[in-house]
């Protein structure tokens, strides 16, 4: 994830990860490890090789048929088959291996990351019952009722209890994971201090919102804010007095792209004086199209911008601009800095990290961020134009609110949230998760030395 490796290169230590390309295979030596990155080598990157069939079981079949839709409130039905289960159980247990064979002391600190490998911190506590391991969730975690639609529940709950710290995005999340916790599994939940005592130990639930690198990397050797419009107009074909939206998502069901598009016609429905001087521009990357969700929710996208333009476009403009293709980070932070106005409109996202990216683009202190209620950041991003991303009427009024805005509301409340996402950045994020974990490792050495006390005390008394 790209959110971490700047930690990684702040702290060092050794990176698990799947191979996937070609591309990995001819970077990595003999022993499967590559110094990282090449020209200034700050961790090891270790790769994880998997079958085929291992991946279309562990990653397209449990991860991203089942998890990923039971924890988002995007109305698919998750698709479990106990085949899928047998590879994700199988490929957690590889990516186990790998961690004990990189431990170097019988007490590491590892951290999980995602939904991918729920299964994992147990795995790692059987074999390193010392270890500190940190586990974070990148996605949201449903309601107990949602959750209890998982065949294999109780041994997901067992294995996320094996961390030692379980991190979530947000409190509510984080008590969801209790009451998941409480309903199926026999344990001590203490809700005052939010920890769980189960058979491995003791685990701490607490909202980590992970945020982005500051000063991002992307934004080095952006050209001026004037410049990058002139240059995204250029590109798009579009007049130097369009107002610019720019929406940047993978097409996946949960980012509502189909649903900004409902509100571009809305609001040209309702203001008309938009028409002509208003244009979407949304940059979509394709992905896990091997799944029927995925290639639906890209057509769906497709046909509804078609729609939208062929009823309100003329004259060389259109409403709604729709790029499926991969923008690289710097390309993404151009159309941010190019654009007006920002629309993340997710149905359902942990965090959305793309609305943070947007504030931290902006340091000209102008803009205005359209952010859904059900996306993390919206906790954050208080001073953003918060909407319902399923009352299509009210996102599009919140776009003419935006374009209708005046500079120096636009700057007071973009000045707001670039404070709080340059305080409250990923190494932050990160700093609170370790410091956490330092803690319980000091108290847990403390414990150990006074068993080993009351233990010769014992002795003593006895020889008396």
């Amino acid at each position: 994830m790209t959110a971490l490796e700047p930690i990684m290169r702040a702290c060092g230590g050794t990176w698990i990860a799947h191979g996937s390309g070609s591309g990995d295979h001819l970077t990595v030596g003999g022993d499967d490890r590559l110094a990282v990155p090449p020209d200034a080598p700050a961790y090891t990157l270790r790769r994880i090789w998997l079958s085929e069939e291992e991946q279309d079981g562990y990653y397209y079949g449990f991860a991203n048929e089942g998890m990923w839709p039971l924890c988002h409130i995007a109305f698919v039905r998750p698709t479990f088959r106990a085949s899928d289960w047998e590879q994700y159980v199988a490929v957690n247990r590889k990516f186990a291996d790998a961690v004990v064979a990189e431990a170097r002391t019988p007490n590491p600190v590892v951290l999980v990351q995602d939904y991918h490998f729920a299964l994992l911190p147990r795995m790692v506590r059987e074999r390193l019952p010392e270890a500190t391991i940190i586990t974070f969730w990148h996605i949201p975690w449903p309601n107990a009722e949602v959750f209890s639609i998982c065949p294999w529940k109780e041994d997901i709950l067992a294995g996320l209890l094996g961390s030692s710290i379980l991190g979530f995005h947000t409190q509510f999340h984080c008590l969801n994971f209790l009451e998941s916790v409480d309903r199926f599994l026999e344990c001590q939940i203490d809700r005052e201090h939010s920890t769980i005592r189960a058979c491995c130990g003791t685990t701490l639930v607490r909202p980590y919102p992970i945020s982005i690198e500051w000063p991002p990397h992307a934004l080095g050797g952006q050209p001026p804010v004037a410049a990058c419009r002139e240059a995204v107009r250029s590109r798009f074909d579009l007049a130097p007095d369009i107002r610019l939206a720019v929406g940047v998502e993978r097409f996946d069901y949960t980012k509502g792209i189909a649903d900004r598009f409902r509100a571009v016609e809305s609001l040209l429905d309702a203001h008309p004086e938009w028409i002509g001087r208003f244009t979407l521009l949304q940059v979509a990357a394709p992905t896990r199209s091997r799944l029927p969700a995925y290639r639906d929710t890209q057509a769906e996208a497709e046909n509804l911008a078609r729609t939208v333009n062929a009823r309100f476009g003329r004259d060389g403009w259109q409403p709604v601009v729709l790029v499926a293709q991969h923008h690289e980070p710097d390309q993404v932070f151009t159309l941010f800095r190019a654009a007006d106005l920002c629309l993340v409109s997710s149905l359902h996202d942990g965090m959305n990290l793309v609305a943070k990216e947007f504030v931290a683009a902006r340091d000209d202190e102008d803009g205005v961020l359209v952010l859904s209620t059900f996306a993390g950041a919206s906790r954050e991003l208080l001073e953003a134009l918060i909407v319902n991303p399923y009352d299509i009427r009210a996102m599009g009024e919140a776009i003419h609110t935006g374009l209708s805005m005046p500079a120096d509301q636009r700057r007071e409340r973009m000045r707001l949230m670039r404070e709080m996402v340059g305080e409250h950045n990923i190494y932050f994020w990160a700093g609170r998760m370790l410091l956490d974990a330092a803690r319980m490792r000091k108290r847990r050495h403390i414990e150990r030395q006074i068993a080993v006390v009351s233990k010769d005390a014992g002795k003593g008394s006895g020889a008396k």
